[in-house]
């Protein structure tokens, strides 16, 4: 099969992609002694926040690896529906923050880096631009003026 008609076939079947996804989330968050807190969802998993960061993570840090998590889902998804075999995956990503409150982002750079096999540079462009566009709900949950950078590199192993 062609890439161009991989990437259109990927494309069709994304419509019904992510209904089966929960259209209400429960989490508690409780707190624990000084500015620390523990966070369970209700499914019973754990994050423990510090302000101090001494503990446990800061809120912000778990905002960025919910932006990586929800892409990495997508792109992994997508480039197996595109007939790649991904054998690994990894995003590094950084966030710069308002200098003064409320210290929002302002800019994200992610660098992923994925091999496997089949992999393209137009079909790995497709998959973020999947993602960032229309399908990653995190990213969709940010400032609209923040600046996004994503660089990539792959090896078909």
């Amino acid at each position: 099969m062609s890439e161009e008609k991989e990437i259109k076939e990927c494309v069709s079947t994304l419509e019904t992609y992510k209904t089966k996804v929960s259209q209400v989330n429960k989490a508690t968050l409780t707190w624990d002694k000084d500015l620390i807190f523990v966070g369970r969802t209700n499914r019973g998993y754990e994050v423990e926040y510090d302000a101090q960061q001494q503990w446990g993570c800061s809120p912000t840090e778990t905002l960025l690896l919910s932006v990586a998590g929800c892409m990495g889902i997508d792109m992994v998804s997508f480039l197996k529906k595109m007939k790649c075999e991904i054998k690994s995956y990894k995003m590094d990503i950084m966030g710069e923050r308002n200098p003064t409150p409320p210290q929002y982002y302002t800019s994200i750079d992610m660098v992923i880096t994925v091999a496997g096999s089949g992999l393209t540079a137009k079909k790995i462009e497709r998959a973020i631009s999947l993602s960032q566009e229309k399908y990653c709900s995190v990213y969709h949950s940010l400032r609209k003026d923040m600046k996004v950078k994503v660089e990539y590199t792959f090896e078909n192993a």
